[in-house]
């Protein structure tokens, strides 16, 4: 019988081992695999975008505000790039993801400690130990417990759960990453729009002092008429209106330089006035530049980083769903420890006092009232929701781009109506205003051509500024602002 028993054993044995290198080489849950997309070849207004010539060449998209050839729009930008608080808090929250995942890698690796302790005690003889110890002849009650140990422990991942964890972690730590991307991207457009607002507050004020001048102008000449008696009050009413209809232009576009300017400041990190007076001279010539995107939709799913962030959120949550099904399977842990004990000072490390441990554990959840299947299935549902999510994430990242190439187009082609209904104001009032000298049409036809003037620079200047607006928003939608080299976050 010893034969065949022993033979039994090893066989028991063998088949253990090939189970249990079996269950460590598995890992439950589905595979993740990237969606496929059903984007198509081009944007709908993409020819749109092809058609149009900017005032400068196209500027790579991850330095776009470089094409406005504004070097103060540049050292904004970059400032901001380098002071941003939400980019500051962001980074921070890329370096807690990172942790996370190597925390959930460490998780997956042996562990090793070294516990040490002295104890000097006073024995109670009214303890049981005590009482026990204190019969016996030469019983010393102040005792030294010395205690050292070296252990180790691991978990074996038999179902994949931890790496299902951190295959999570990591996925979670490269969608922050993104978003980090995603906040610099705001943060440079953000700043870009600011700075055209300023720019086209003070053009717009400009304009509107030049007006006032005029109307001025025009009011003097009409106080030296009436003083010949070739004018009357109620052309000089009218012409004090107009002074006063322009100015009252003022506040308004003052309110709206003042508060670009602070916003701009706190996107820079600073205190609202910080940056104001480099901002307070006349308004700095600025181009707009072309804008190239030839390979359509399909790049925003590498470019835009909201895309990227979702997809690899919906990654994280695939995994979760491995994570929540290794719970059907038993847990084995193995660990160990060599290590010394004794109440003799001066005798720890004697063979005596030499105490190893090993130790082999298993858990294994039999039943559980359906805790494990809830857990599952809300795993599932987590990643059907983040599915959703990275296509509407997709669907959106398109429709920003169509909105912002029919805007920027658009309104390019209004500047260029308004610049010449601006040309036609300018020689009409120029004309009307020589013939009201000389006497031909009256002081009603001077100030409706001014009115029409003032109206459509006021335009010009407004939408020159939207002009470079629009084209930041187109930037922005294709996902540009963010350094080539740190483009692939999702690469395994």
């Amino acid at each position: 019988m010893t034969a065949p028993a022993s033979r039994f054993t090893r066989s028991g044995v063998f088949a253990f081992g090939a189970l249990f290198t079996a269950l460590v080489g598995c890992t439950v849950g589905p595979d993740y695999q990237r969606p496929p997309d059903s984007l198509t070849a081009t944007y709908q207004n993409q020819s749109l975008l092809q058609q149009r010539v900017g005032e400068t060449p196209a500027p790579a998209l991850d330095s776009w505000w470089t094409g406005f050839n504004d070097p103060e729009l540049n050292r904004i930008v970059q400032r901001a790039l380098d002071q941003n608080l939400d980019l500051a808090a962001s980074f921070a929250r890329v370096e807690q993801a990172r942790a996370v995942a190597q925390q959930a890698g460490a998780i997956r690796l042996p562990q090793g400690a070294l516990d040490a302790r002295v104890v000097r005690q006073r024995q109670s003889i009214e303890s049981p130990q005590g009482e026990v110890g204190s019969a016996f002849p030469g019983y010393d009650r102040n005792q030294t417990l010395e205690t050292l140990g070296v252990g180790a422990s691991w978990e074996a991942d038999l179902a994949g759960g931890l790496k299902r964890g951190e295959e999570s972690a990591i996925d979670e730590a490269q969608a922050a990453e993104a978003s980090h991307a995603g906040v610099r991207i705001s943060v440079a457009a953000e700043a870009a729009d600011a700075y055209f607002r300023i720019r086209g507050a003070q053009q717009r004020l400009a304009v509107a002092q030049d007006q006032i001048n005029t109307q001025d102008n025009l009011l003097n000449l009409i106080n030296d008429r009436m003083g010949s008696g070739l004018a009357t009050h109620r052309e000089q009413a009218q012409a004090q209106a107009l002074v006063s209809q322009a100015r009252a232009t003022l506040p308004p576009l003052r309110t709206e330089l003042a508060t670009q300017l602070n916003r701009l400041d706190v996107l820079m990190g600073a205190q609202p006035g910080t940056w104001s007076r480099a901002l307070s001279n006349s308004a700095q010539p600025y181009s707009v530049p072309t804008i190239i995107d030839s390979q359509g939709p399909a790049e925003l799913l590498r470019r835009r980083p909201d895309v990227i962030a979702a997809e690899r959120r919906l990654a994280a949550s695939n995994a979760r769903i491995g994570a929540a099904m290794s719970e059907y399977y038993p847990k084995v842990s193995l660990s160990g420890l060599l290590g010394f004990d004794t109440v003799h000072s001066g005798e720890l490390f004697t063979s005596s006092a030499f105490q190893p441990q090993a130790i082999l554990g298993l858990h294994w959840r039999l039943f559980d009232f359906g805790r494990v299947d809830a857990q599952v299935a809300q795993a599932k549902g987590a990643n059907a929701q983040a599915l959703a999510e990275y296509r509407q994430a997709m669907l959106k990242a398109t429709e920003d781009v169509e909105n912002a190439i029919v805007t920027l187009v658009e309104l390019e082609r209004q500047r260029v109506e308004v610049d010449q209904e601006v040309a036609a104001h300018q020689t009409a009032r120029d004309a009307a205003q020589d013939a009201y000298t000389g006497g031909a049409i009256s002081l009603v036809e001077v100030l409706d051509e001014d009115r029409q003037l003032l109206t459509s620079r006021d335009q010009l200047a407004q939408l020159r500024a939207n002009d470079a607006r629009a084209a930041v928003s187109t930037f922005r939608a294709l996902g540009g602002g963010w350094p080539q080299a740190k483009r692939d976050v999702t690469k395994q």
